[in-house]
């Protein structure tokens, strides 16, 4: 195991009915801006909850909504104008992981002076914030389990006039508080469920599937989540409405990506950003493209993973056999899990081809992505084979 320092501010408030907490979490005085996404919280009643929960003690409380599945650059910068305009100083993301990602990085951009062009804020994302200083405190109701956007510092923001998706991370614009109400998960859609959980699914491998460094924690850690994700994915199919199926997919997501498994280990992260072009070029969910990439890179990658690959086909999914045997099963199981939830596996599945390639290749290369994984042996040649691999 490497060494790590490892620091998480945020309280959790977890739990049926908890928005109400709200009251005591969110400051006096506080000028309050809430961000959302579509209709659904108002639909729902999750925004008339908070904003009652909201009410008294002097609070000022304006809202902004809009904010996309692929959070939108120029979207979040209509934002940062409101901020200004109406002098902000707490913002409360309402919503899934994009209104939380976009609402960390509003909360940065908005410190910064001097951007009404917004070039800054562009260049600071370009950077991945890290030059950023200061930030608006933040909190979050959680409606959506998939990303732990929650209980992290970091997100990932669309630029589509750039057709550009990139990270970003900045210890600022960890919340101070989440709200997490399984409760709120009841009326989701199943798509989007069970995108939650095959997002939440890759977030644990792209931690866990390197290679080994005798981490017998944070493997045992990630080993679970694996399992219960699997067995929750299939729960939650079977019976949506089972609220300890729903606590039980809500704290995995948070707890797949709150940093606690990625201490001290090496990482991956390599299908989130071939799969973050996937999204930006051709508008597919972020999960959808995780598991159309995770298993063609497991392929193509499998000398590199082999220990590993044996680790979780043994552990995870209980597999017998050679190792070269055990190595193949292990990723034919994975992609038999991404298609039991629903989720492609082949480009084919959403109406790509071999044409598809190219484009995504180029834009590896614009954004710098060209030596990936946890060797950073991933170049653009061994790209081009895991996207030759994944039609």
């Amino acid at each position: 195991m490497n060494n790590f320092q490892y620091h998480n501010p945020v309280k959790i408030v977890f739990g049926e009915g908890q928005i109400k907490e709200l009251s005591n979490l969110v400051p006096k005085n506080a000028k309050v801006l809430i961000t959302y996404g579509g209709h659904s919280a108002k639909k729902t009643g999750t925004l008339d909850e908070v904003k009652t929960a909201l009410a008294g003690e002097n609070r000022e409380i304006h809202e902004f909504g809009g904010i996309e599945p692929n959070p939108e650059f120029t979207t979040l910068m209509k934002a940062v104008d409101v901020v200004h305009d109406k002098g902000i100083d707490f913002l409360l993301a309402v919503g899934g992981g994009s209104v939380l990602d976009g609402t960390k990085f509003i909360a940065l951009t908005a410190t910064l002076e001097d951007d009404k062009d917004h070039e800054k804020a562009w260049e600071a994302l370009k950077s991945y914030t890290r030059g950023i200083n200061k930030a608006l405190p933040l909190g979050t109701v959680l409606t959506i389990p998939a990303t732990g956007s929650e209980m992290n510092s970091g997100g990932v923001i669309n630029h589509s006039e750039r057709k550009a998706k990139l990270p970003f991370g900045n210890p600022l614009v960890y919340p101070q508080f989440s709200i997490l109400d399984p409760a709120k998960t009841l009326t989701l859609p199943e798509r989007q469920v069970m995108n939650g959980i095959g997002d939440a699914f890759v977030h644990v491998m792209e931690q866990y599937l390197t290679y080994p460094v005798n981490a017998k924690v944070q493997d045992g850690f990630s080993e679970s989540l694996l399992k219960i994700l699997i067995d929750e994915g299939r729960a939650v199919k079977e019976n949506p409405n089972d609220m300890d199926t729903r606590k039980n997919i809500m704290w995995t997501a948070t707890m797949a990506l709150n940093g606690l498994i990625g201490v001290g280990i090496p990482q991956d992260w390599a299908t989130h950003m071939i799969g973050h072009e996937l999204t930006s070029l051709y508008g597919i969910d972020h999960a959808r493209t995780l598991s159309i990439i995770l298993p063609a890179l497991l392929k193509v990658c499998k000398d590199d993973k082999k220990v590993k690959l044996v680790q979780y086909g043994k552990n995870v999914w209980a597999l017998n056999g050679t190792d070269d045997e055990i190595t193949d099963k292990a990723i034919v199981k994975t992609e038999e899990f991404f298609k039991s939830l629903g989720l492609p596996i082949r480009f084919t599945d959403v109406d790509l081809n071999e044409t598809a390639i190219q484009p995504i290749l180029d834009q590896l290369s614009e954004h710098g992505f060209v030596k990936l994984g946890e060797h950073k042996k991933i170049d653009l040649t061994v790209s081009e084979k895991i996207l030759k691999m994944a039609v």
